[in-house]
């Protein structure tokens, strides 16, 4: 007869209940249920070894377990907790519960007989204690999935004291440290969860060796880096998780020698090379994501074998051909996502036979033709995302019969939306509905009434006209998360609201409509906010100045004929971009940006702003572009703005700016910066060499875009991690005349070591009128500089002396014969205006590119090879087009080549993974 319970430990497992409260919120679990309610001391009960979750050794009569996992207990645990008194414990398990943020107590080292140790998801945080190093029987610790960190001690004292553990799961508990090369010698782990720890360096390769791991997590560690070792078939793997670090390296092909895994899992990480094909012999496998990495281009031929599978993630791997045949084998496919790929033809009938389908993500690609009417007919279909292809045709909202589609996205593409009243769509529940340029026309889609749990709805580049109507403001009011209205013809709202009743909306697009009227405020939950090329007159309410999430505000060419809010500081603590360009502004800029000023992009050009520049602007220390061309401000030049240490763009032309530039103070004024325009000024005197000396940035090559930046946001919409960004670049444009003073323009040397007559005759990247002489074929040299490149006003004659000056068109080229590669450049040159002469160090370095020229020429890896459109600008006719003469008459004649000027432009894009 197996003995009772011990009073001590029945009295102390009572107390412990008391100590709790039962809340059924605690636990996450659909079947959790409070184990202590039926812990009583009387009647057939009152014996402690037959209470739910409570484990007797079966001589001695000691609580040897105690399980309360998912037993909605909430409370705290302290260092006066009876829980310590039950030194007998081998198995204490108290996940899934809300301890409400407690630390570990010391007197865990009581426990010194336990074996197994789970508190996970159980509210606990702070430091681990030291205390539990002492628990050397430890075979498994499971602490993950709280706001635990184990710093002092760290993950290496962790593993030296605890040497037989076989599980290991710290699930984002903060550990930010390197993963330590001892973990690879113990030879008895099976399972090892460090998802989210903040891990650093390289991971140790022998881990991946260990002879009893089974499980390895290591997801979500950007800092971690490593490689994967050449696997052999004895290995026990069965799960594989490495998404979300930065390993790098190839896929080795002995992969496929692993024979027991189920999980594969290296999505957005750092692989390249080829996919290896041997990954078809993973015939167990039944989830695998290798997306967003960067792979080399291949065929899917392979995923065929793998008949097991239920999850498969393919976006963004290079991937091309049609969609392979061999997946109608996968009957068991749930989720299939192979969007941002170069992905051909149309979706195979077969598709229709995939009935378990959950979700289908076929966005981004290149498929064409009709979309077939049996993909809408999957009766388990919850997300469809077919958005950017070539899909053309007609599209019945009536035809979508599966009733549990939540998420329907069709934006971009070649589709007709047709919808009728007594249409089923009111019987379907959308959360995300993308509808961009799907050929809507006339009034706001009365289809989306009674839809009101939508979170991202995408109606932007249609040709909906007229306002926005009373019963769509009332839609989603708690749930739109982002909402897309631009390039429309839309009005205004139907009923104006001081601010709009979206309570969680992050993104609003209403740039490129009609509207009209004063600016519709969104409320303080915004992001992103776009409302440029509208007609919108008035000032600008108050209460804009209390969007203090906002990170991008972009209201350019308006007609809000009034002055900047003063409030303009409120949000300059949490904003990144603020670009108010063309939208007729008047009155001062106001002296209002905080000490905590997060601004990176700041465009108030062309329109009316008067009075100096604002010192509060030296707040800024983020501020990387400030662009205030064409107003009228009154000031000297702004050598205050040479503390900034991320300025690289600064654009000051047509304003009444004066003075002598004086000499900087420090040689560390204005230490990135790559691009000044201060051209259509009323400066003289001398321009000092020792900025031109200081500016380091000027004289780097930059293989990136120079002049770009980007803004991004990420967030979550249904199941949907929603990646929004915002893109602002100045672009170089040729406008044909009087570049005046660029600092920092793109200068560059071409020489061709064989004879020919010409190399590039009226090339102009704009237009398909393109020219190539196929006797060109050589190995050029390219040397690009960047440096001050023109001073004052240069015109067509040009005035730039130097040893020898040819000038044709509106480019400047500065020759010298040489028959050698080695390029030798003047240490200088000077430069001579009406008004304003400088003397301008030449610094550059050699880059190679061979190719030879063909129709379509191209001259250098950077920055000629990017396309732009003609006359982008649409205002400088044919001479605005981007033009480039680049000749050549002699055997080594080398061309000095200069692209002049600068204007800005920017764009955005949103990437639904």
């Amino acid at each position: 007869m197996q003995p009772l319970c011990h009073d001590d430990e029945s009295h102390a497992l009572l107390q412990l209940k008391e100590s709790l409260v039962i809340n059924e919120s605690a636990s996450s679990d659909p079947s959790a249920y409070p184990k202590v309610a039926s812990w009583k001391v009387d009647g057939e009960s009152g014996d402690c070894c037959s209470w739910d979750g409570v484990e007797c050794d079966r001589d001695a009569g000691h609580v040897i377990g105690l399980d309360l996992s998912s037993s909605c207990l909430y409370g705290s645990i302290d260092s006066n907790s009876s829980l310590f008194h039950l030194v007998q414990l081998r198995r204490l398990d108290l996940a899934d519960n809300d301890f409400n943020h407690s630390k570990i107590p010391s007197e865990i080292r009581n426990l010194s007989r336990l074996f197994d140790l789970n508190l996970s998801m159980s509210g606990f945080s702070g430091q681990i204690p030291a205390e539990i190093l002492e628990l050397s029987k430890l075979v498994s610790l499971d602490l993950g999935g709280n706001t635990l960190k184990l710093q002092k001690p760290g993950l290496q004292h962790l593993v030296e004291a605890l040497t037989n553990l076989e599980v290991l799961h710290l699930t984002k508990v903060n550990i930010s440290a390197k993963v330590p090369q001892i973990m690879a010698n113990l030879s008895s782990l099976s399972s090892v969860f460090l998802r989210d720890c903040g891990l650093q360096g390289e991971f140790p390769m022998g881990i991946f060796q260990l002879p009893n791991l089974r499980f390895l997590s290591i997801r979500f560690n950007p800092y971690l880096t490593g490689y994967l070792p050449e696997f052999n078939s004895g290995s026990l793997l069965e799960t594989l998780l490495l998404a979300g670090t930065n390993f790098s390296g190839q896929l080795p092909e002995s992969i496929g020698n692993l024979k027991y895994l189920t999980e594969l899992d290296v999505a957005e990480s750092n692989f390249s090379g080829v996919i290896p094909s041997s990954l078809g012999n993973l015939l167990q496998l039944t989830y695998l994501s290798l997306s967003y990495n960067n792979f080399t281009s291949g065929t899917l031929h392979w995923l065929g074998n793998l008949t097991r599978l239920n999850y498969v993630a393919l976006a963004g791997t290079n991937s091309y051909g049609d969609i392979p045949s061999s997946l109608r084998n996968l009957t068991q496919l749930t989720m299939l996502n192979l969007r941002m790929n170069e992905l051909t033809g149309q979706i195979p009938s077969w598709i229709r036979n995939h009935t378990q389908l959950i979700s289908l993500v076929l966005g981004s690609n290149k498929l064409h033709g009709p979309i077939p009417e049996s993909i809408f007919w999957l009766p388990n279909l919850e997300t469809l995302d077919l958005q950017r292809n070539f899909f053309s045709g007609t599209v019945k909202f009536g035809l979508l019969k599966s009733r549990s589609l939540v998420s329907f996205q069709l934006s971009g593409n070649n589709l007709s939306l047709v919808h009728y009243h007594n249409d089923s769509i009111a019987l379907l529940k959308f959360k995300t509905l993308g509808l961009g340029g799907c050929n809507l026309s006339g009034e706001f889609p009365t289809f989306l009434q009674g839809q009101n749990h939508l979170e991202f709805l995408e109606l932007g580049g249609n040709k909906i006209e007229g306002h926005i109507p009373k019963w769509f403001m009332n839609l989603g009011t708690e749930t739109l998360v982002y909402l897309s209205l631009g390039g429309n013809l839309l009005t205004g709202f139907e009923q104006p609201v001081d601010v709009l009743r979206w309570n969680n909306l992050k993104i609003l697009l209403l740039e490129q409509n009609k509207l009209q009227g004063a600016l519709p405020i969104p409320p303080p939950s915004i992001i992103s906010y776009l409302a440029s090329d509208n007609q919108l007159t008035g000032e600008i309410a108050p209460a804009i100045c209390n969007l203090t999430s906002l990170f991008i505000l972009q209201l350019s060419h308006n007609n809000f004929n009034s002055k900047l809010p003063q409030c303009l500081g409120n949000i300059s603590n949490t904003a990144s971009v603020v670009i108010l360009r063309n939208s007729s502004f008047i009155g001062d800029i106001p002296e209002a940006f905080s000490s905590d000023c997060t601004l990176r992009a700041i465009d108030f050009s062309q329109n009316q702003l008067e009075g100096k520049i604002p010192k509060s602007l030296a707040n800024c220390t983020k501020l990387e572009i400030l662009n205030i061309e064409q107003n009228k401000i009154n000031d000297v030049f702004p050598s205050w703005l040479g503390i900034l240490p991320k300025l690289r763009v600064l654009i000051l032309r047509s304003n009444g700016i004066h003075g002598v530039i004086g000499k900087p103070q420090t040689n560390f004024e204005f230490p990135r910066l790559q691009i000044v325009d201060l051209s259509n000024n009323s400066f003289w005197g001398k321009l000092p060499f020792e900025y031109f000396r200081n500016w380091a940035a000027m004289k780097t090559i930059h293989k990136e875009n120079p002049l770009y930046m980007q803004v991004a946001s990420t967030f979550q919409v249904s199941g949907y991690r929603i990646f929004y960004a915002f893109d602002y670049a100045m672009t170089m444009t040729n406008k044909g005349y009087a570049s005046g003073l660029v600092i920092g323009a793109i200068l560059g040397c071409a020489m061709n070591t064989r004879k020919y007559e010409w190399v590039v005759k009226n090339y102009f990247v704009n237009k398909g009128a393109r020219r190539c002489d196929r006797r060109a074929a050589g190995d050029w040299v390219f040397v690009t500089l960047v440096q001050l490149v023109v001073v004052g006003e240069i015109w067509r004659e040009g005035t730039l002396e130097v040893d020898v000056l040819g000038g044709r068109e509106d480019n400047i080229f500065y020759t010298r014969r040489r028959q050698t590669r080695h390029v030798e450049l003047p240490s200088s040159y000077f430069i001579s205006a009406p008004a304003v002469s400088s003397t301008v160090a030449l610094v550059g370095r050699l880059v190679r590119y061979g190719g030879v020229c063909r129709w379509r020429p191209v001259l250098a890896d950077w920055p000629v090879d990017r396309e732009q459109k003609a006359d982008e600008d649409r205002r400088w006719g044919e001479k605005g087009d981007d033009r480039l003469d680049v000749l050549s008459k002699r055997k080594g004649e080398q061309w000095l080549v200069l692209w002049p000027t600068v204007v800005s432009g920017e764009g955005r894009k949103v990437d639904c993974r």
